[in-house]
């Protein structure tokens, strides 16, 4: 189902999410103070306009409140920063804020934006967390859930082979729960696995639990 999306500010993440979410399917409006950013994202958005964001006045003009989301992508922490009180102001709080660093994203979080992103960093943490499965055989996927909690992807060792959940006892030996098991004979989700079930090759296990017991898996 298509969406509607406003992505103000066009620099590198803004125009590489605006040409991605158009890709997918949804309408999005580019919004950028630069004339010459939006005559380039023009052929790849439903529309494209050139406007300084950090004056409410010309806010008003787009149909925001329509919106899934605002992205405000700005790269000056000040614009960033008015643009996003303008909005407030507005009464949109369908807002998600890239942070330039640190500092940014404590104001921001200060201003009550719940969803802030900080791309450089996002990406090197992905990236270190891909790195650090390297090694890990029966590690295949590793997704960060709440703060210090993660959900992993667990191909079954041999050593659990044969057993069952109940004999494998993760949640006392590890601290980590089983969430869901891929049947490697079915090929179904087992979602909520049974005392009972056996564990066999080529098993995926779904495991929840604090970061540190994961790692030590």
């Amino acid at each position: 189902m298509s969406k509607q999306f406003v992505i103000i500010g066009l620099g590198r993440t803004g125009t590489f999410l605006t040409k991605r979410l158009y890709d997918l399917g949804h309408n999005v409006l580019a919004i950028d103070i630069n004339p010459e950013k939006v005559q380039d994202i023009a052929p790849f958005v439903s529309q494209a306009a050139v406007a300084d964001c950090t004056r409410k006045k010309l806010l008003h003009e787009f149909p925001l409140a329509k919106s899934d989301s605002i992205v405000i992508c700005i790269g000056s922490m000040e614009n960033s920063l008015l643009t996003v009180l303008n909005l407030k102001e507005m009464n949109l709080n369908n807002l998600i804020v890239k942070a330039a660093d640190s500092s940014h994203s404590a104001i921001l979080e200060k201003m009550g934006i719940k969803n802030i992103f900080q791309p450089e960093h996002d990406m090197a943490i992905e990236l270190a967390e891909k790195l650090d499965k390297i090694g890990k055989p029966n590690m295949l996927d590793y997704m960060p859930l709440m703060e210090g909690y993660s959900i992993m992807e667990w191909q079954c060792p041999e050593k659990l082979i044969g057993k069952k959940l109940m004999e494998a006892n993760l949640i006392n030996k590890y601290g980590v729960q089983v969430i869901a098991i891929t049947d490697a004979k079915t090929k179904q989700l087992n979602a909520i696995p049974k005392a009972q079930y056996e564990f066999k090759d080529g098993d995926v296990l779904f495991l929840f639990g604090p970061n540190d017991a994961l790692d030590k898996m």
